[in-house]
């Protein structure tokens, strides 16, 4: 109805321009919205407020001469001008419920399409070092990664997921250090633990497995303990296959798998971290100052240069970075995304402008980032801080254990990126239409009931029956559905193009709110077979969309609850 609306306009312009009463070389954009109150129709457009003055017209005025130009279309029921010079417009009842045949028709397909034309997109995202569990932030990058994988596909896009383990540097020795003293019998509060050691209880259980002389199973890797305590280097290696493998059965009970898993260590066995070394100097931008060598970053945008390879030797932590990034590129990759914690946002910079001083065609502003904010976790108001677990946070498994996946997915990917988020466990927990993962389940729950009823009163869905009469959904209640229902596509483009996966949670939460609406007010199991049916047909395209939605949010579609 949009699109029609929009071609409608367009030959209007197209008409006034004839005229004389728009100028010849006019090309506008003509954004057509659906309307907050349904008693201003169903879209509406500024279009004449838009070109007033290069009409030399009052708004008004255009307004009258654009409707009076728009070419008859049997899908419009009529037009309103209102305000300043709004044009509203309230469309056909048969040609509005058409959606209901459009969902059906497509079925799971509905509301996917090929805009992304199958271009190479690489989303990075969780990340986490191999030191611990994974912590409710993790979590949050893991809904959030996942969900806006899962939009790119539907959109067409050919989409990598990508995990990058920073496998090197000092946490890692932190952690070989923490197990070690733990394996020799020793407590965080011994006077010899190490500074920096992790303390969780998943610590004892790494050590206790290496010193029984375990095996451990990761994504890319076995390792036998040998249960040498003095074997530093051997209870690295443990430590890491046995958190990575602890990860990977924390993301699996999340719903979330990945195509690639890439090792920090990796960069340095492979040389890539000296070679994007040697590309900087050979293109000029570094410099040596007090025995340190520096990148000239202030050439791109940075604030100020930055170290490159320390005094003391070594390499910052930005320039594996840097040489991780161009590994992506040189994959082939000319869309990248890094869904990463808001604590990451200085590195943006520094990152960008080390790919720009490589000068090997990497276009400014890329890679794409999209960050998201802390998250605080409450029960009864109060927030919980702790994991036995983990020793000093909650993790992703303590909120799955707690409210189940569903719950956590969508609470966790359910509002902007860029806000901070309060997880509410009671909230979560709920039988209730506070709970916006069990309203809209409930919602789809609801039409499966209503198809059982009608089953059982030998009053199967009749398809053909409802699709020739869908004119017959007219109330304000239906027709709320049904605008909902034709808005869904351009909620899933508009969701993927803005990297925003909150619009499908938000809209799954209105299209629910409007079918609850809609079955409280119009009653679907009548007597008339033809009324029955094409209601049902409404609850069954709600159906339809609803499941799609949450299929994208990772979320299950329940028959019964």
């Amino acid at each position: 109805m949009k699109d029609t609306i929009s071609s409608l306009l367009d030959g209007a312009v197209s008409a006034l321009k004839h005229q004389g009463v728009l100028p010849a070389d006019l090309a506008p954009t003509i954004k057509v919205d659906p309307t907050k109150d349904k008693a201003h129709g169903d879209y509406a457009t500024n279009l004449a407020l838009m070109l007033a003055k290069p009409a030399g017209m009052k708004p008004r005025e255009l307004a009258d001469a654009l409707v009076a130009a728009l070419p008859p279309s049997d899908a419009i029921q009529k037009t309103e001008i209102a305000g300043p010079g709004f044009i509203n417009f309230f469309a056909a009842s048969d040609a509005a419920a058409q959606i209901v045949a459009q969902v059906l028709d497509s079925g799971d397909a509905f509301g996917r399409s090929l805009i992304g034309r199958g271009e190479k997109v690489q989303v990075e995202f969780v990340s986490a070092n191999p030191t611990g569990p994974l912590h409710v932030g993790h979590g949050r990058g893991a809904a959030i990664g996942d969900c806006l994988c899962r939009l790119l596909d539907a959109s067409g896009y050919d989409v990598t997921r990508e995990f990058y383990y920073n496998d090197a540097g000092a946490q890692i020795a932190n952690l070989a250090g923490s197990v070690q003293a733990r394996a020799k019998g020793l407590g965080p509060d011994d006077p010899s633990w190490p500074e920096d050691g992790y303390r969780g209880e998943y610590i004892v259980d790494v050590a206790r497995d290496f010193m029984a002389g375990k095996t451990v199973s990761a994504d890319d890797r076995e390792v036998t303990a040998n249960a040498d305590a003095d074997d530093l280097d051997a209870i690295q290696a443990f430590a890491v296959a046995w958190l990575r493998r602890e990860q990977d059965l924390d993301l699996k009970a999340f719903g979330v798998e990945f195509d690639v898993y890439f090792l920090e260590s990796s960069l340095y066995a492979d040389g890539k971290v000296d070679a994007t070394v040697e590309q900087l100097i050979a293109a000029g931008h570094t410099y040596e100052e007090d025995g340190a060598m520096w990148l000239r970053t202030t050439d791109f945008g940075d604030d100020k240069d930055r170290v490159m390879r320390k005094r003391e030797g070594g390499y910052t932590y930005f320039l594996p970075d840097v040489a991780y990034h161009l590994d992506k590129w040189q994959r082939g990759f000319t869309t990248v995304i890094n869904e990463q914690g808001a604590d990451h946002h200085s590195t943006i910079t520094r990152v960008r402008a080390g790919l720009q001083a490589l000068d090997v065609g990497i276009p400014r502003g890329w890679p794409d980032y999209v960050l998201h904010q802390m998250v605080m976790v409450t029960r009864s108001g109060v927030e919980v801080k702790l994991s036995k677990r983990a020793g000093s946070y909650v993790t992703v498994r303590d909120l799955i254990d707690e409210v189940g996946r569903d719950a956590t997915r969508f609470f966790l990917a359910a509002r902007r990126a860029d806000s901070q988020l309060t997880f509410d466990i009671d909230l979560a927990r709920s039988q209730s239409n506070d709970n916006p993962v069990y309203y809209i389940q409930y919602a789809h729950a609801r039409v499966c009931s209503m198809l059982r009823k009608a089953e059982a009163a030998e009053q199967p869905f009749d398809h053909d029956l409802a699709m020739a009469n869908l004119a017959l959904l007219d109330s304000d209640q239906e027709r709320a559905v049904l605008n909902r229902l034709a808005r869904y596509p351009e909620v899933i483009e508009n969701a993927t193009h803005n990297r925003e996966p909150q619009q499908v949670a938000q809209y799954l939460l209105d299209l629910a709110g409007d079918f609850h609406t809609c079955y409280n007010a119009v009653k679907v199991m009548v007597e008339d077979d033809t009324l029955r049916n094409t209601r049902l047909a409404l609850g069954l395209a709600t159906r339809q969309v609803l499941r799609n939605g949450l299929d994208l949010m990772g979320v299950s579609a329940p028959e019964e609850m």
